[in-house]
């Protein structure tokens, strides 16, 4: 599948092993070598911020998509390429979604697994048919890809569903997996009997 952009999915912490913030650099370059959009949450800090600062010094372009109130408090990027204002969290996740051809995850908090359980869940349901993709630096998901693994043997989910995301090591690899990786089956919504 050819993408012309790519929703990432990133911590915004400036206190993070440096390998961490090495991965968003190469994924971003990679991407701009690709002539690959970036949409991410439009942060200047941390993955966020070494993520689209990669592609922008690459020649690339970058689409921030960001809540108002995080406008306000000053949180966002200043050098864009484009600067999508959202009204709350809910439309800026959306809209991200929307933009973006597939989805990678690198590791982050609370917000990045939010984000990352969401479009996964839309998925299941049928209404995301993109790639999800897993950057998964130092191990970081393995706690959760362990508890996806139960949530499947535990049949809180069917094992079909166990493909909606895909996992890679490196950021070539993060890359090659969203290009190739077909778009879901609709008809393998989550239903009952799983």
């Amino acid at each position: 599948m050819q993408l012309h952009s790519l929703c990432i999915y990133c911590a915004s912490s400036s206190k993070v092993h440096p390998d961490y913030v090495e991965a968003a650099r190469e994924l971003g370059a990679l991407m701009a070598r690709q002539g690959m959009r970036l949409v991410y949450g439009a942060g200047s800090r941390g993955l966020m911020g070494a993520v689209a600062d990669a592609v922008l010094q690459g020649g690339g372009e970058v689409t921030g998509v960001i809540p108002r109130f995080m406008v306000e408090r000053g949180w966002h990027h200043r050098n864009l390429t484009e600067l999508r204002v959202t009204p709350d969290m809910h439309s800026r996740k959306r809209l991200m979604a929307q933009l973006g051809d597939a989805t990678v995850a690198l590791p982050g908090g609370c917000g990045t697994l939010e984000e990352l359980l969401e479009v996964i869940t839309w998925k299941q349901l049928g209404l995301y048919l993109k790639p999800v993709v897993l950057l998964n630096t130092r191990g970081y998901f393995d706690p959760l890809l362990e508890m996806f693994a139960r949530a499947v043997d535990e049949r809180f989910m069917g094992s079909a569903h166990a493909a909606l995301w895909r996992v890679a090591a490196t950021p070539a690899e993060a890359l090659r997996l969203a290009c190739e990786t077909p778009l879901w089956n609709p008809d393998l919504q989550k239903i009952d009997e799983l």
